[in-house]
């Protein structure tokens, strides 16, 4: 079956599928963290129990969040050695410190701390509870910015030289604080950001539809609209920010984006239109005209470089072109949704059955936008792994096409029922949570906290 398919694709559509599927619980787990050290300190501001009654929903799903990330995450690291050698043995040098660097700072303070926030609460003061809440998000935090670092460093290298083959290292703040890595990490966190505003905000807004109205149901759904309203407008600021670092350092990548076959100046925005490689055209395009150039460029007639600039080194236009607009589509939609829902939510105090239904759709949205925004960072990068030093040909291994396209198969199957899973498994505790009021969890009691003025109780 897979015999006569090129192994470099095969290999390929593998990394893809896997980089898909690990990429969408770390980007949960690093928000919801935050989230969680939110709901925290309001509960000890306030001592208001429906407070840690929202902590105690959320901190099961972030831990089985966090499980699925690392397990998904290890699957990734096997990858280098069985379909990407070449990647490994040209770039290791810088690869390998970053992905250390990852696992010293950030994995083992989240790994350890995490167990004080799950079963430490009867064991530890409140004020340790805490600290230990916002070390896991810390730590969430750091994890992104070291694997950020390389993506970005894979993206537009910067702070090494060629020897003999072989990247060194000549500048380890170029190599982390390379060109992209400031735009790449305030993107990511803002896309992190947005997935669990609408995650928190549609499950809240699940239990609301089922007639649990209680107040951490209403904490929760607060959070999140809010959350997302702030966000979006933050995160369309930064993409347009993006857009022009990409602009600057691989224009072949927006020519594929943006449907631009030919160079020219004044380019046009294609609002839709079915990319055909043959013709080097969009057919059925619809497109308004400069304004393409005029926020690429700033410029009515500013010159944008096409597909044709670039006849060996361009990227699959299809697939940039789609998923960049589905991208931005998405993103359009929580941004009407989000303020829609701020608006309601602080006029009437609770929202319509109309509102919470849309809420309730838009709850894996965060997912929809990060993939499609992932992929145009990915395959724009085509064909290159490594901008301009390493194509993906040259790293690929000699692993036969079968083999790899019969362990694809069983990525594929396994990745999907564990989808199902996680999904069924996040809107079964929320429906128990919504079911006992209280829900059990490994967090049994919460300890009280000291509120300026009052004693502590005996206990």
């Amino acid at each position: 079956m897979f015999a006569s398919v090129d192994p470099v694709i095969l290999a390929r559509i593998q990394f893809a599928a896997n980089i898909t599927f690990h990429i969408l619980f770390p980007t949960i787990s690093i928000s919801l963290a935050w989230v969680l050290l939110f709901f925290k300190l309001r509960y000890n501001k306030t001592g208001d129990e429906s407070w840690m009654n929202a902590y105690r929903v959320w901190v099961k799903i972030f831990a089985l969040t966090f499980a699925l990330g690392v397990v998904s995450g290890i699957t990734m690291s096997f990858q280098f050695g069985t379909n990407w050698p070449g990647y490994m043995e040209t770039v290791g040098n810088i690869a390998g410190p970053l992905l250390a660097y990852e696992v010293l700072t950030a994995f083992f303070l989240e790994a350890t701390f995490l167990g004080i926030m799950l079963f430490g609460m009867r064991r530890v003061s409140n004020r340790v509870h805490t600290i230990a809440t916002l070390l896991v998000a810390g730590g969430t935090t750091l994890s992104a910015f070291w694997i950020l670092a390389l993506n970005s460093w894979m993206q537009t290298p910067a702070g090494f030289e060629m020897i003999d083959g072989r990247a060194h290292v000549t500048s380890w703040l170029e190599v982390i604080f390379n060109p992209s890595f400031p735009y790449r990490l305030v993107h990511m966190l803002l896309a992190s950001g947005l997935t669990v505003a609408f995650l928190v905000a549609g499950i809240s807004a699940w239990r609301w539809l089922r007639n649990d109205r209680s107040r951490d149901v209403m904490h929760g759904l607060r959070t999140g609209v809010t959350l997302a309203a702030i966000l979006i407008p933050l995160q369309i600021v930064a993409g347009d920010l993006h857009g022009l670092n990409t602009l600057h350092h691989q224009p072949a990548k927006i020519a594929a984006m943006e449907g631009i076959w030919k160079t020219e100046k004044g380019a046009p925005a294609v609002l839709f239109g079915l990319p055909n490689a043959r013709t080097q055209s969009n057919d059925f395009e619809i497109a308004i005209p400069k304004l393409a150039s005029i926020y690429l460029t700033h410029k009515v007639d500013g010159e944008i470089l096409g597909i044709d600039a670039f006849p060996d080194r361009h990227p699959p236009v299809a697939p940039l072109f789609f998923a960049f607009r589905i991208m931005v589509g998405v993103g359009l939609l929580m941004l009407a949704v989000s303020w829609l829902g701020a608006w309601r939510l602080r006029r009437n105090g609770a929202p319509s059955k109309w509102l919470a239904r849309v809420l309730v759709a838009m709850t894996f949205s965060g997912w929809i936008a990060l993939v499609a925004g992932w992929y145009v960072t990915e395959i724009g990068r085509q064909p290159y792994l490594v901008y301009g030093v390493l194509t993906t040909a040259q790293a690929a291994s000699k692993v036969p096409a079968t083999m790899i396209g019969s362990t694809l198969a069983m990525y594929l199957s396994l990745y999907l029922l564990l989808i199902v899973a996680y999904i069924s498994v996040v809107f079964h505790l929320a429906r128990k949570a919504g079911k006992n009021g209280d829900p059990s969890a490994p967090v049994i009691e919460a300890p009280q906290p000291v509120i300026p003025g009052q004693p502590r109780s005996a206990s």
